[in-house]
């Protein structure tokens, strides 16, 4: 469920500051975990490490679109195989009034990085996969050449 909530400056009556006030949206926790398919727990573990930093309303925990953002940057990097480390360094260099030169290349960097680990891993995969593939064709064969010696053993 997403609620709109009011910042405090728009509860000001006759403030001039009416003018910066906006609604924002936040959603709940459990919301939240249904929408990106992740675990409370998971989400209460983002907060702990500085990932994401939902608002609190008494013990409920209100998610903002920055925070839906990067949750989404997390959810990526982890699937990519990134440290919560590497994405949290990635994150923080953020400046929305900035280029972000300095994050862009640090992404690069870790990016490349982590390109050469999956192609090794690939490798080994595919070696792997063709070892059992060759594998289970002796096997197979071996299991057709004894089976009439064990249909007639049977009688």
């Amino acid at each position: 469920m997403t609620m709109t909530t009011k910042r405090a400056s728009q509860g000001a009556a006759n403030s001039n500051d009416a003018a910066f006030a906006s609604e924002e949206e936040f959603t709940r926790i459990g919301e939240m975990a249904r929408t990106y398919g992740v675990t409370l727990r998971a989400l209460r573990f983002y907060e702990d490490k500085g990932l994401i930093s939902p608002k609190r309303d008494g013990s409920t925990r209100l998610y903002s679109r920055k925070d839906m953002a990067r949750l989404k940057l997390i959810l990526l990097g982890r699937k990519i195989g990134f440290s919560l480390r590497d994405v949290k360094q990635m994150m923080d260099l953020y400046d929305p009034s900035g280029s972000n030169t300095k994050q862009l290349r640090l992404a690069l960097e870790k990016s490349e990085k982590q390109m050469t680990r999956l192609q090794k891993q690939r490798a080994v995969i595919d070696e792997a996969v063709a070892e059992l593939s060759d594998m289970m064709t002796i096997v197979r064969e071996k299991l057709e050449s004894r089976a009439p010696v064990q249909a007639s053993a049977g009688r």
